[in-house]
């Protein structure tokens, strides 16, 4: 089977999730009504769905709660997996994922931040902007300091792991110094990653800089091949690698820091998906960057759908669903013997 079939069933499977993401819940929704209630939806005819007698109920459920938290959570999985895909070409290491270098660590340090000050409590955005900021200056500290030792791919890494580090104990002196105990419930809820009462400001912030980081990222597919060939080689073609490391870094941290921001911090989407993904279809990511974002968005909307089922009425977080699965497949790889080739040890 060639690859354009994989995406397409990769395509088929990601919209089959994601309708069942809204016709499923603690109100069963049939799927005629969920898609004249999308549609209404996006033809802008929500008020009159809502009048509708016979379509008002669920259009009210499918178009407040589930649609904008099935589309963050699409967004969510394919912007992980697609910033994952990169990291394991930069680093030529099918182990690498989207927290690295640091992101994740400065999302969730300027999130505990605002949580404990107050500061989230301000508006809905507060605490999205505050994890976004902090990923961003993460990003900014690492890629500064790995800069005046060469900016090679180990310096990234050493520096991400540094910070990691140092944030991890500002988190944990924040946690600490919390003045109550709900602020620690949200810390702690937040640092496991949910999409639970993710809304349409959620997506607005979200959306457009995922989906346009994904599509840039799409044009540096045969730059990331070439990588895979060690830099030597790639500079022999004319690539410059430094540039385009520090390009494809920056905007896959980028959206990792958007998905981080709505969702949490959500572990092995980034590490297992692209993975599993290339071992199926190969290592070309003309093909495979695309069908990561498809794989990881159909992933993350079917974790979702677990987590608000298994133990109904009571709603598992995202995050807990994802490293009950994501765990024992990241198992599986760390055990496997050969790499492929072009991959470091």
């Amino acid at each position: 089977m060639n690859v354009g079939s994989r995406c397409a069933e990769t395509s088929i499977l990601a919209a089959i999730l994601f309708i069942a993401a809204l016709a499923i819940g603690p109100v069963t929704i049939a799927v005629p009504d969920v898609l004249a209630s999308v549609w209404a939806q996006i033809t802008g005819g929500g008020e009159d769905a809502r009048q509708d007698p016979a379509l008002g109920s669920a259009y009210n459920v499918v178009a407040t709660i589930r649609l904008p938290r099935a589309i963050i959570a699409a967004l969510v999985g394919a912007a992980l997996a697609v910033a994952g895909t990169v990291m394991q070409a930069v680093f030529r290491n099918p182990l690498a994922d989207p927290g690295i270098i640091g992101v994740s660590a400065g999302a969730a340090t300027a999130a505990v931040l605002a949580i404990v000050t107050g500061f989230s409590a301000v508006a809905a955005w507060a605490l999205p902007a505050s994890a976004f900021l902090g990923a961003l200056g993460a990003v900014a500290i690492v890629q500064l300091a790995a800069a005046m030792r060469g900016g090679g791919p180990a310096t990234l890494v050493l520096v991400g792991i540094a910070l990691s580090a140092f944030l991890g104990a500002v988190t944990a002196a924040a946690i600490a110094n919390a003045p109550s105990d709900s602020d620690i419930r949200g810390v702690a809820f937040w640092l496991n990653g949910d999409l639970v009462a993710r809304t349409w400001e959620h997506v607005a912030i979200a959306s457009l800089p995922i989906v346009l980081g994904i599509v840039l990222l799409l044009f540096f597919s045969r730059d990331l091949n070439i990588l895979l060939m060690g830099d030597q080689a790639a500079r022999t073609t004319g690539v410059n690698v430094r540039r385009v490391r520090v390009l494809t870094l920056t905007v896959a941290a980028l959206i990792t820091a958007s998905a981080v921001a709505v969702s949490g911090v959500i572990g092995f989407v980034g590490l297992v998906v692209p993975h599993l993904i290339r071992l199926i279809i190969g290592p070309n990511h003309k093909a495979l960057l695309p069908t990561a974002a498809l794989a990881g968005a159909a992933f993350l909307l079917a974790a979702d759908t677990i987590a608000r089922m298994l133990f109904a009425p009571v709603t598992l977080q995202t995050g807990t669903v994802v490293a009950f699965i994501g765990s024992p497949i990241f198992l599986w790889l760390l055990l496997r013997g050969r790499r492929p080739a072009g991959w470091s040890a």
